[in-house]
C-alpha cells in the first residue's frame, strides 16, 4: 500500500501542528497533494483508467476548496503552505 499510517503521521507532523493533527487545513492539503502526485504517476502508466482519472479530478477539487478556504481565512497560512508544497498560483 502506498500510504500507510507511518507516512500519514510523517505528513501530518511536517505540515500540521503534530503527528496526530489530521484536521488542520494545511495537513489535509499536504495529504491531498501526496495522493494527487501518486495518482498522477499511476495515470501516466495507465492512460485508460477513467475511474482513477475521475478520483484525481475530485481530489484536485477538494484541495482547491481547502486552499480557497485558507486564502479567505488566513492569507499567511495560505502562502506558507503553497510555498512549502510548491503549488502554483
Amino acid at each position: 500500500m502506498y500510504l500507510d499510517k507511518a507516512k500519514k503521521a510523517e505528513i501530518f507532523g511536517q505540515y500540521g501542528k503534530s503527528n496526530s493533527d489530521t484536521g488542520s487545513a494545511e495537513s489535509q492539503i499536504a495529504l491531498f497533494s501526496y495522493r494527487i502526485s501518486h495518482l498522477t504517476e499511476h495515470l501516466k502508466r495507465n492512460r485508460k483508467d477513467y475511474t482513477t482519472q475521475r478520483a484525481l479530478t475530485q481530489l484536485v477539487g477538494k484541495r482547491r476548496a481547502l486552499l480557497d478556504y485558507l486564502y479567505d481565512r488566513d492569507i499567511e497560512r495560505y502562502r506558507n503552505i503553497v510555498k512549502a508544497l510548491g503549488l502554483r498560483k
